[in-house]
C-alpha cells in the first residue's frame, strides 16, 4: 500500500481531503474588479463584441457584458486606465458612459 491510497479522501475527489489537486495557492487571484456602465448593447451578441474588444486589453483576465443592465465586469491583474476601456468598447461600437 502507497502512501496515496492511505491518505483519506473526500467523496468524489482524487487528490485530497480538501477535494483539491493542489495546495491552494494557486487559487489566489490577485487583481483588480471594476464595473463599467456600457450604452447601446442589446443582445448577445452586443455582448461579445463589447467582451472581444475588452479582453484584447493587456492584463485583462475576464470580462463579463450584461445587455439587459448595461453593465460589464472586468478583471485584470492591474487596474486599466478608463481611457483604455473607452477605446476597446468604442472599437466595439458602443459608448462607455462610465464607472457603474
Amino acid at each position: 500500500m502507497t502512501a496515496e491510497t492511505d491518505t483519506p479522501r473526500t467523496a468524489g475527489s482524487c487528490c485530497s481531503s480538501t477535494g483539491s489537486c493542489h495546495d491552494g495557492a494557486a487559487d489566489v487571484q490577485v487583481g483588480v474588479t471594476a464595473v463599467y456602465e456600457v450604452k447601446g448593447m442589446t443582445c448577445g451578441h452586443c455582448e461579445g463584441a463589447v467582451s472581444e474588444e475588452i479582453s484584447g486589453l493587456e492584463g485583462v483576465t475576464s470580462v463579463t457584458a450584461e445587455a439587459g443592465s448595461g453593465r460589464v465586469t472586468v478583471a485584470s491583474a492591474t487596474p486599466l486606465t478608463d481611457d483604455a476601456v473607452r477605446a476597446a468598447v468604442d472599437e466595439a461600437g458602443y459608448e462607455l458612459v462610465g464607472r457603474a
